[in-house]
């Protein structure tokens, strides 16, 4: 899925602290639009969807700091809690996408993601059919909904530019390999 799925997800979730405690709104919107981001920069460093997409350590570590939040929720414990929620659902998500080949409509790969406490990668489910696919268009759309509607300011307009992005690059995906060369 894109980057701007997986921050719109992230966004959706901590959607919810405006009711329960808006004072740590934003808190938690930073924590889990950086964590919904953040698996994916291992595009730059490392292999994708291995160095650091951690399905199972991020749910772990958001369960343990989620803990922590609600034993006492402050700016400090409701970021990391949000940060490790979004980066778990990122990192489960993307097995629901492609393999992580550069052209993931030709279905070449076996690797979605990769579980390390099971020295494994699960293989792609296809459900999205590739990053910048009008399904993942979409629930980019579905996902920005709560976040554009709940916060204002700085995060409205994240929230949009992600959807304009996003627009952008699903009109674009399929040219781009070649507009790269690769």
């Amino acid at each position: 899925m894109m980057a701007t799925t997986h921050a719109a997800m992230g966004l959706s979730l901590a959607a919810s602290l405006a009711w329960i405690a808006p004072e740590l709104a934003t808190a938690g919107a930073v924590g889990a639009l950086v964590g919904g981001v953040f698996p994916d920069t291992d595009l730059f460093v490392g292999v994708h969807r291995k160095s650091l997409h951690f399905p199972v350590y991020y749910a772990v570590a958001a369960a343990g700091t989620g803990l922590v939040a609600v034993a006492a929720p402050t700016a400090l414990t409701v970021a990391p809690a949000f940060f490790f929620l979004s980066a778990a659902a990122h990192s489960i998500s993307d097995w629901f996408g492609a393999g992580d080949e550069l052209r993931p409509w030709d279905r070449t790969s076996d690797r979605a993601v990769y579980v390390h406490p099971a020295k494994r990668w699960l293989e792609p489910k296809y459900v999205v059919r590739y990053d910048g696919a009008p399904e993942d268009f979409v629930l980019t759309l579905v996902f920005s909904v709560v976040p554009f509607v709940v916060f204002d300011g700085v995060f409205r307009v994240v929230v949009a530019a992600g959807v304009a992005v996003a627009l952008f690059y699903t009109g674009f995906r399929k040219r781009m390999p070649d507009w790269f060369g690769i």
